[in-house]
């Protein structure tokens, strides 16, 4: 309980509201060590929702979630993963005012004569039925696209070394960026976090140097969790030479090199995520390609073509980060030739052994 006990309120019912507020909150902050922002989104909802309704918690309703539900999709044309977004953090408030351990029934009955019940059920709420619901546009790459982006962006340095340009040493870094996101699976966050101590040496392939494992320190992360940490190992070769002659040979060229950040500016500063999408829509548009590929194409199709090429799926997903194997499968978007494939060796499975049994 937040309130003090023997106080009168000049306004009980605003009172109770912000201290079963503040009392949520402190429990997301202290038992669970859920970051500040995700608190105060989860606050907002709740408060947009009493605004909307212009009920108190202990006189919500099912038939209220219905209404407001219903304004979202209809009027505001909310998304899917945000309505559901919304349904979460409004079962969570209730769950927390509705346990007998934070005594918020007894207040409010004592009060108002009523108490606030789970108004959030599964009849009246979205289930996430999919693991990915983003735009069925987006989708890995070819290998053919990846080959002309990433000759084109080699191109561009050498454009700028023949015009004598000044950005010949950021195309330099830009092309190893891209390089580095489709030979390792790298979101565009993680790529942009990299320093150049990420980078460490495998026992089991010394010819690649000190290249032979990455450590990404800024995964993505759970909501309300610290980043998720993963070490990915190199298993694109011409990947590790890119990136080792940037750090041999072009970075030293900056005037911040003796910073850790991998992918400096020629400020000094890091690398943004919203540089490297731009760069990427630069070259894709001159290109003429989808313009629905984003960098993130990129970690799909280092997904779908390790995965043509014979790798074992849990290796992929423990090297692209992802908690359960159906994200993986989502990623995946094996060509026809894979597929193919996959059914002349179930056909000659089948053949071998009907003629076993004959």
């Amino acid at each position: 309980m937040v309130l003090l006990d023997g106080v009168a309120l000049l306004h009980p019912e605003d009172a109770v509201f912000e201290a079963m507020l503040e009392g949520w909150a402190r429990q997301q902050r202290g038992g669970r060590r859920l970051k500040k922002d995700t608190i105060e989104r989860r606050q907002r909802i709740v408060r947009r929702f009493m605004e909307a309704v212009n009920e108190y918690p202990w006189t919500w309703t099912a038939g209220h979630v219905d209404e407001w539900m219903t304004y979202l999709v209809a009027e505001k044309d909310r998304s899917k993963a945000t309505v559901r977004g919304y349904q979460e953090a409004l079962r969570l408030f209730c769950d927390y005012i509705t346990s007998p351990y934070y005594a918020w029934p007894e207040e409010c009955q004592t009060r108002f004569g009523t108490y606030p019940v789970q108004v959030c059920h599964e009849w009246n709420t979205a289930a996430h039925l999919s693991d990915y619901e983003g735009r069925p546009e987006r989708r890995p790459m070819t290998r053919e696209e990846i080959q002309c982006f990433l000759d084109h962006a080699d191109e561009q340095v050498d454009r700028a070394v023949r015009l004598r340009r000044k950005g010949a040493l950021a195309a330099y870094r830009d092309a190893t960026v891209f390089k580095v996101i489709y030979g390792w699976g790298l979101r565009c966050n993680e790529a942009s976090q990299l320093d150049t101590c990420d980078f460490y040496r495998s026992p089991k392939a010394p010819e690649l140097g000190r290249f032979g494992k990455l450590q990404v320190r800024y995964g993505k992360a759970s909501k309300g969790s610290p980043p998720r940490r993963r070490m990915v190992l190199s298993v694109m070769p011409w990947a590790v030479e890119a990136v080792e002659d940037y750090v041999v040979n072009i970075r030293p060229r900056y005037q911040a090199s003796d910073k850790p950040t991998l992918w400096l500016t020629e400020r000094g500063g890091r690398l943004k995520p919203r540089e490297i999408e731009d760069r990427f829509a630069q070259y894709r548009d001159e290109l003429g390609l989808d313009k629905d590929l984003t960098p993130h194409c990129l970690r799909h199709s280092h997904v779908t073509h390790q995965i043509e090429d014979g790798a074992d799926p849990k290796f992929v997903q423990e090297q692209v980060g992802h908690r359960f194997a159906s994200t993986t499968a989502i990623y995946t978007g094996v060509s026809g030739d894979f597929m193919d494939t996959m059914m002349r060796k179930a056909l000659d499975h089948a053949y071998a052994a009907d003629q076993e049994m004959r």
